[in-house]
């Protein structure tokens, strides 16, 4: 039978191992943001020179954007799209930019403010999409499809949003074309309807 002492003892060491862990964890937590920070930056260095040979305008037209459309960028990133997104769409349009890094939404926040672009929003979030069902006209997701291990519960909030016969655009040059068609449509919410010189187009079913 364990003695008071005893058990005040094994109560300490419980307590000095639990704070290692808690201390090892944001340790780790630290250093995992860091490096998903690290990643972001060298990500925007390199997408930054990209752009300067990409027709922004002319990717997004292809993807659907039309005077008047309410838009997502889904995965804005440094927002290389979103001033040709709100010039397209003009006054009477909305650009939603949406992104999971506060550095991303921090660079958009800045593009936004610089250039006085008045009809596009910037949104924080994980994957949830604070805005009412069927009420966006074209969502496009360009250059991180290939990151996403489990695409279904993204692609269910972008179905959700996406008005009746709305579309889904997706642009990513590290997939190969049956990947992308085959991830999009294995749910069968979405369906494969065209192909441009870059982009890829689902209508919502």
């Amino acid at each position: 039978m364990l003695k008071y002492k005893d058990i005040r003892t094994q109560v300490r060491i419980s307590t000095s191992y639990a704070k290692l862990l808690f201390n090892f964890d944001n340790i780790k937590n630290k250093r995992e943001n860091i490096m998903s920070n690290i990643s972001y930056k060298f990500m925007t260095f390199v997408y930054r020179i990209r752009d300067k040979f990409l027709q922004h305008s002319e990717i997004l037209k292809e993807a659907g954007l039309k005077p008047g459309f309410h838009v997502i960028d889904y995965g804005c990133g440094p927002g290389g799209y979103i001033a040709a997104a709100s010039d397209i769409v003009g006054e009477t349009g909305k650009i939603y930019a949406i992104d999971i890094n506060p550095l991303a939404i921090k660079s958009a926040r800045n593009i936004v403010i610089n250039k006085n672009l008045k009809n596009v929003e910037t949104i924080l979030t994980d994957c949830k999409i604070e805005l009412s069902d069927k009420s966006i006209d074209v969502v496009y997701l360009f250059d991180f499809f290939h990151e996403l291990e489990k695409p279904d519960p993204i692609l269910y909030e972008i179905n959700r949003v996406l008005k009746e016969n709305g579309i889904l655009s997706l642009y990513d040059p590290l997939m190969k074309e049956k990947n992308i068609i085959t991830k999009v449509t294995n749910k069968n919410s979405f369906k494969y309807f065209s192909k441009g010189s870059k982009t890829y187009s689902f209508i919502k079913i």
